[in-house]
């Protein structure tokens, strides 16, 4: 019996530190997700801006 209850101690301490080591993974993924997030968006803004600016260029090459 004592075994067991030492067996079952150690499990429920692993599954406490797994429970903390998730809960830790999943807070740093939502970081990364919500970081991404604002890196496509610059990466879009940039992109607009240099689409633009490309386009402005034409004119003035066409409009000499």
């Amino acid at each position: 019996v004592s075994r067991i209850e030492s067996s079952m101690e150690r499990l429920s301490l692993r599954v406490e530190a797994l429970e903390r080591e998730n809960r830790s993974l999943m807070a740093r993924q939502e970081s990364l997700v919500a970081e991404r997030a604002g890196l496509v968006q610059r990466n879009e803004e940039a992109r607009s801006r240099v689409e633009s600016m490309i386009e402005r260029l034409k004119s003035l090459e066409n409009a000499s």
